[in-house]
């Protein structure tokens, strides 16, 4: 397969928002131009994001690609995205006053039991102590009247799929070194001059992107005088916990094909198109 026949569609939560560059690894301007990406720079810093945001232009961006007789092919890292659109997910709805209620109770293990009262399939297919889970099955229980379970089989659930899977492996240690590596090299391009950019802008940054990784540490460090050494080695830290769950998240899908990463995107890539073309 040619590369001129691949379009990238990007799945990745961070992404979607202008402005937030560096710390994002976002495609320079060349790549963009040699292929072309998708699902990059659609919303403010401002806005609250979601998956159901995400998938709606996802879902356009591969109505379009196939529509010029193209093929898409999906790279990044947010499982939660990746899952929803192959698997053909159609996520509830936000019911913010809602959630607004229950977030103001601090008792999580309180709130998951109210969550197996109501809905007891949900309840066990998550942790207690998982707040954010066990607070959005809430919000959608009392919000739509239904069963946060009745929306689909959750994400542990593995059905055939008319897509090709792959993933590149590398060896956790080498993961970590990278991880600290790319860290030094945003702050060199200048990732404390774009977060105090975006931190000082009238509308500021809304609640899911101060949540980027990076981006909340360096926003500890504007705003509240965290010490800048101890910022950056909680982004490092964090960083490295995200990507073991991220792994973690990975493996358990029966239906990726998994292939050793050599370290040189280029021959990665032509590894990943070559299986794909013999599909």
């Amino acid at each position: 397969m040619e590369l001129g026949d691949v379009e990238i569609v990007t799945v990745d939560s961070m992404q979607v928002y202008r402005g937030m560059d560096i710390g994002t690894a976002k495609p320079g301007t060349a790549a963009r131009a040699a292929v072309p990406h998708h699902l990059i720079d659609l919303a403010d810093p401002a806005e609250e994001w979601t998956v159901a945001r995400w998938l709606a232009a996802a879902r356009d961006a591969l109505a379009g690609i196939e529509g010029r007789g193209r093929r898409a092919l999906l790279v990044g890292g947010t499982g939660l995205y990746f899952q929803a659109l192959v698997d053909g997910f159609t996520p509830p709805g936000r019911y913010p006053d809602v959630r607004a209620r229950l977030d103001a109770q601090p008792d999580t293990a309180a709130l998951h039991r109210r969550l197996a009262e109501l809905d007891p399939l949900a309840a066990s297919r998550m942790q207690p102590a998982n707040r954010r889970r066990v607070l959005r099955a809430l919000e959608v229980a009392l919000g739509s009247g239904r069963p946060f379970s009745s929306y689909g089989p959750g994400m542990e659930a593995y059905p055939p799929v008319p897509w090709r899977i792959a993933g590149l492996s590398l060896p956790p240690a080498a993961v970590a070194e990278r991880i600290a590596l790319r860290w030094r090299t945003m702050m060199d391009q200048g990732l404390l001059s774009e977060v105090r950019a975006l931190a000082g802008r009238p509308a500021g940054l809304s609640r899911t992107a101060r949540q980027a990784l990076g981006y909340r540490e360096l926003l500890a460090h504007l705003e509240c005088g965290v010490p800048l050494a101890d910022a950056e080695a909680e982004a490092v830290r964090r960083t490295r916990s995200f990507a073991r769950r991220q792994r973690a998240w990975w493996r358990r899908d029966p239906r990726i094909t998994w292939y050793e990463a050599c370290g040189n995107p280029l021959a990665d890539s032509a590894l990943l198109l070559g299986e794909w073309g013999q599909a």
